[in-house]
């Protein structure tokens, strides 16, 4: 399963490893990444194969949203297809 990732919050140091370290914790790999600093915002978008993760997608959100609160930046999480759906409106 793929799934869609998004971070929004001030540009800081330890954002793009904070998120990282917690995918590696539920076995998820980042197949792509893109993220930019837009004044002192920092944005990424990464897309996930979450096929061979030690969770299920529910788990994964809180602890990514719990990091995301660490981190004081906003992340949302999505399946793929539900993100595909959503956006084809």
């Amino acid at each position: 399963m793929k799934s869609i990732l998004t971070v929004i919050g001030k540009d800081q140091v330890g954002i793009i490893a904070g998120i990282s370290c917690e995918l590696q914790k539920f076995n998820i790999n980042i197949l792509n990444v893109t993220q930019t600093i837009m004044d002192e915002y920092f944005t990424m978008i990464m897309l996930l194969d979450q096929t061979n993760a030690n969770a299920n997608i529910d788990q994964v959100k809180n602890a990514l949203i719990e990091k995301g609160k660490e981190l004081k930046v906003d992340v949302k999480i999505q399946r793929e297809e539900i993100f595909n759906s959503m956006h084809s409106l």
